[in-house]
């Protein structure tokens, strides 16, 4: 059986530096890059913690094929992406951790 699937991004807090996740429980995913759970990790190395784009597919392998996609394009790319969705480039971590 398939599950669905989020593709994320999230950014420093300068902007500078974009990565880019998929999972299948955005709510905790997100909860565990923000605390650190992983101190090693790309995210907590460059201090990225702001949701600022993501996306929910039916299936993941879906999101998984998109998250390549994304993570396959240019930095340009990305930009274009959030500021399509988020102009503002707002952290979505509080709609997210609103989600029962």
């Amino acid at each position: 059986m398939h599950y669905g699937g989020y593709v994320y991004i999230l950014c420093s807090n300068n902007q500078h530096v974009l990565y880019v996740g998929v999972t299948s429980n955005l709510r905790k995913r997100i909860h565990e890059h923000r605390e650190k759970h992983f101190p090693k990790s790309f995210t907590a190395k460059y201090n990225c913690n702001i949701l600022v784009y993501y996306c929910f597919f039916e299936r993941i392998d879906l999101a998984i094929i998109e998250e390549k996609r994304i993570k396959g394009g240019s930095r340009k790319a990305k930009i274009d992406l959030i500021d399509l969705i988020n102009p503002e480039w707002r952290d979505l971590w509080m709609d997210v951790k609103e989600w029962d």
